[in-house]
């Protein structure tokens, strides 16, 4: 029998899924468990898109423009205004999710061998579509107690070979929470100018902000403009996980050239789903205000309970709605598996997702795992409550 290719050998797992058995195993047994391990939110999806799906009159679902519906490009447009970002319907490619979006920028951009500087931990499916596309990731190692700043220029600086093409940031971050500076991202962009690197910027999370400071978009500086590709999603602004709508969005033109021939050859991104997504430029600043509102409660009640937990390190993330922290455990995954077969109080037990899988150089974060603060705010009480007791358990079972 002929063996798969040595690609498909290659595709990691899903650190955030691989451990998906365990926890469906602990639900046949009648546990309930509360899944800090990926993040869907529970935020409803907004009623004014919900509607259209009940309004469509259309008989026959036809294919779509390649780069996306005008209605939907014009969306964006408006959407990107908010943020001072002016747009034309020739600088949007709409995308089948994100994660097309991501996938594009490393075919369109790179080619197989080709070297993309991204700071670590970073979001997982980035290391699954560099081994797709023959990429290779070297990563830019942040720490925790360093509250995960990228390293000045010069450091960076050893990382680049005649093979780098490109870095890429996820601001802000999945799965650290930490929101870049103006100043942190002048870094990236001092770096991709003096050694002429593509830009990849992950802008996914851009209203999911906390302190109150503005989000700073790579698409605002001017000196880069021509070097970055923004990669943009509805999934977790809107809560649309499930509507698989992205955006790839530059202003270099010989790069939109090719992200459309790219989209001509996977024909169109889903037709129906843009429909709903246009509704999403009528949304006023008192939606996103609440969204906001309502994550940041969460994160706060999690960062309560993480003060009672002795010896968990964490920085406090001002972005995103995800946590990365540091366990007294010698193996983060062993004691996720062990919360979800052998421990539970009053029949409820946590799902956290093990960093390692977010890290690219082996070894590092395996005593880590990043929550994602998605559950309402009284099941991320209860969620927190038993981790807390679910560590002590754990510790102390093994002195």
């Amino acid at each position: 029998m002929r063996h798969i290719s040595v690609r498909g050998q290659s595709m990691p797992l899903s650190p955030i899924r691989k451990l998906a058995p365990y926890a469906n195993d602990a639900k046949a047994k009648g546990k309930t468990v509360y899944h800090f391990n990926i993040g869907q939110p529970d935020v409803e999806t907004p009623e004014e898109m919900l509607k259209v799906l009940s309004e469509i009159k259309t008989k026959v679902i036809a294919y779509g423009p390649s780069q996306g519906i005008p209605e939907y490009q014009d969306a964006l447009i408006k959407y990107y205004a908010r943020y001072d970002i002016p747009l034309t319907r020739e600088n949007i490619m709409v995308t089948t999710g994100g994660s097309e979006a991501i996938i594009m920028a490393y075919t369109v951009c790179l080619d197989a061998g080709d070297e993309v500087l991204i700071p670590e931990p970073f979001y997982t499916n980035y290391n699954g579509f560099a081994t797709a596309t023959g990429v290779k990731i070297v990563p830019i190692t942040t720490k925790i107690d360093n509250d995960w700043e990228i390293p000045a220029v010069e450091e960076i600086e050893k990382l680049v070979t005649p093979n780098t093409k490109a870095v890429m940031i996820c601001n802000p971050n999945n799965p650290t929470g930490k929101v870049y500076s103006r100043e942190e991202l002048s870094k990236i962009v001092q770096l991709a100018i003096k050694k002429d690197l593509f830009i990849f910027a992950d802008e996914v999370y851009r209203e999911f902000i906390f302190n109150g400071e503005k989000h700073v978009s790579l698409l605002s500086f001017e000196e880069a403009k021509d070097r970055v590709v923004v990669m943009d999603s509805i999934s977790k602004r809107f809560s649309s996980c499930g509507a698989r709508i992205g955006a790839f969005v530059s202003y270099n033109k010989e790069i939109m050239k090719a992200a459309l021939a790219y989209g001509q050859a996977r024909l169109c991104p889903p037709t129906i789903d843009q429909m709903m997504a246009v509704k999403s430029a009528d949304l006023d600043d008192k939606y996103y205000e609440t969204v906001v509102g309502e994550y940041k409660r969460r994160r706060d009640a999690v960062l309560a309970t993480l003060k009672e937990m002795k010896g968990v390190e964490y920085r406090v993330p001002n972005g995103a709605f995800y946590i990365v922290i540091k366990l007294p455990v010698k193996n983060a995954e062993d004691f996720i598996i062990w919360l979800l077969t052998d421990f539970d109080v009053n029949g409820e037990t946590v799902m956290l997702a093990p960093a390692e899988g977010f890290y690219s150089t082996p070894g590092l974060g395996r005593n880590e795992a990043r929550i994602a603060f998605v559950l309402n705010e009284e099941k991320t009480k209860r969620a927190m409550n038993v981790l807390k007791l679910g560590l002590e358990k754990y510790l102390e079972l093994n002195k």
